[in-house]
């Protein structure tokens, strides 16, 4: 109990006051009661060779069986290296977009083209993934696809994307920049919303210009927020999400294409292999609970405040 609050009945008389405010996080509470943390439980079938008509009580426990597979499958060192490699891709190359997008967003003047910029970039991160990669698949097909009449049309031979491993991933990279970039600004918008406009104005007098303003006024003031947000990214290390890849895989790009949360599906939910998939899914968690402690303790070191 904090300090300041030296008897119980000035805690009461706090909670009292703040009422409406405990009543609003109720809802937020339940969430994650019934959905984060009661589905925990199920954990238990990872160490369980699990049957659905004996279930969580009546299976026979195999300890760290499942484990020791997911290490030994042949196929599980190349799933972790496309998964690793596509994480890359996301923290290299999409990571520092919304970014620089928040910041030129930020320089815009007038409110009409800011506001129909924003609302221009916004707009794909409303398409499900469905759409995004069907739209992706008319633009590159082979058969009339305007990406290969162009190719034609300049006299280079057609590519076909879709079935290329080679283009694979800057395809994966391309749709999640388009899709989640310009949605990813929201937040740097705000927090660039909340610089003190009295320091652009000192910077002018002494004769800055606006990219030495973006370097020592912009950069520096929303960096808390950057690194907050790399950690959280950070913990998604082996959870790329699952509709993307499953959308964009087929049996010609199977080898760069497979990761874990593909592999879950086909093990868990095709095979029926419930207790290797769970164990899979836990094993992804630990790692990117590692990860993100980690992270935040080295962002602590140099000085941040990390996310805890």
């Amino acid at each position: 109990m904090p300090k300041k609050y030296k008897s119980s009945s000035e805690l009461k008389k706090r909670l009292w006051r703040n009422k409406l405010l405990y009543v609003m996080l109720i809802p937020g509470v339940l969430y994650f009661i019934i959905f984060k943390y009661l589905p925990m439980y199920g954990l238990i079938i990872s160490f369980q060779d699990y049957k659905p008509y004996q279930g969580i009580t009546g299976s026979e426990w195999v300890g760290m069986k499942h484990f020791s597979r997911l290490f030994t499958e042949p196929d599980f060192l190349n799933i972790l290296a496309n998964t690793l490699i596509l994480f890359g891709m996301n923290i290299l190359i999409y990571f520092p977009i919304p970014i620089i997008l928040a910041l030129m967003l930020n320089e815009l003047r007038g409110t009409f083209f800011k506001r129909f910029f924003q609302t221009l970039v916004y707009l794909p991160h409303f398409m499900s993934w469905v759409i995004v990669v069907s739209i992706s698949f008319v633009m590159v097909t082979m058969d009339g696809g305007i990406i290969n009449e162009l190719l034609a049309y300049f006299g280079f031979a057609k590519i076909n994307f879709l079935l290329s491993p080679g283009w694979f991933r800057p395809m994966y990279i391309l749709q999640v920049i388009w899709r989640e970039a310009g949605w990813g600004t929201i937040i740097y918008l705000a927090s660039i919303a909340a610089i003190d406009p009295g320091l652009y104005e000192a910077s002018r007098m002494d004769g800055a210009g606006r990219l030495r303003q973006v370097w020592h006024i912009t950069l520096p003031a929303i960096r808390g927020v950057i690194i907050t947000l790399f950690i959280l990214k950070i913990g998604s290390v082996l959870d790329l999400g699952f509709e993307h890849v499953y959308l964009l895989l087929n049996s010609m790009n199977r080898e760069v294409a497979e990761i874990i949360d593909t592999y879950v599906y086909t093990a868990g939910l095709r095979q029926g292999q419930f207790s290797y998939s769970t164990a899979i899914g836990f094993f992804k968690s630990i790692v990117g609970l590692i990860m993100v402690m980690t992270v935040n303790k080295v962002s602590k070191k140099i000085g941040e405040e990390g996310v805890y």
